[in-house]
């Protein structure tokens, strides 16, 4: 099933193109990279498709609910919460999933949100495929470590079954070790039926990825990203939604 459709999406501002002609169909159970220098539109576009951030050319599609997992400056650890407590906080805001949406929602994120009251951490770890994570419960947001603000965030985006996932700059501030745990947690992922779009500098080495390469030297860029209030959505109001397809 296709979850998000792009063709020809453009994003032009003042200062000239952030990204241009991206064609992308991200279909369940696929996962992809969209890779790039800085200010080559990773952040912009990856937003735009979870339907976070305006477009200004081309045309988009996507079916059904997204979640942002971590993104720079939008969506972030709180740093003064604990894993666990940001884990717990996050299932109480969803609450137990309708009954008109159970069939739509993986049964591990059902599972971690009928769990909340006892053990929120370890359904959620599971829910998510990542029991063999480097995430400690105890840990504050301020303390984590670059892949560890990756793992939660993805976490946190799978608790409520959307269809869509994007992660931004998963390979920023990590090691080799630390790049392929995050690379082979984002096709456990997609294993799990997700369409997951990551976007990195480049995919680790044996990353099974369809890879869209953004950043043509040839056209103008933006090195910063400033998001109009009302152009993005708050991603905690939108993680509990019915399933559209949206244009």
């Amino acid at each position: 099933m296709k979850i998000v459709e792009a063709s020809g999406l453009g994003l032009r501002t003042r200062r000239g193109w952030m990204y241009r002609d991206v064609d992308l169909t991200a279909e369940a159970g696929e996962l992809h990279a969209v890779t790039g220098p800085p200010g080559s539109g990773r952040t912009s576009l990856l937003l735009a498709l979870a339907g976070c951030f305006p477009h200004t050319d081309g045309e988009l599609r996507r079916r059904g609910p997204a979640a942002l997992g971590q993104v720079a400056g939008v969506h972030e650890p709180d740093p003064t919460l604990t894993v666990a407590e940001h884990i717990q906080e996050r299932l109480l805001l969803l609450g137990p999933v309708p009954r008109r949406r159970r069939q739509l929602v993986p049964v591990a994120a059902v599972r971690a949100r009928r769990a909340y009251r006892r053990d929120a951490f370890a359904a959620a770890i599971a829910g998510a495929g990542f029991t063999d994570s480097p995430l400690d419960p105890d840990r504050y947001g301020r303390d984590l470590t670059p892949v560890e603000r990756q793992v939660l965030g993805l976490v946190l985006a799978s608790l409520s079954g959307p269809n869509l996932i994007v992660a931004d700059d998963v390979d920023a501030g990590s090691d080799a070790p630390e790049r392929q745990w995050i690379w082979a947690a984002l096709s456990r992922l997609a294993d799990q039926g997700y369409a997951v779009i990551a976007s990195a500098r480049a995919v680790e080495p044996g990353t099974i990825a369809i890879t869209h390469r953004l950043g043509d030297p040839t056209l103008p860029t933006r090195t910063e990203l400033t998001l109009p209030p009302a152009a993005l959505v708050a991603p905690r109001a939108a993680q509990d939604q019915t399933p559209e397809v949206t244009a």
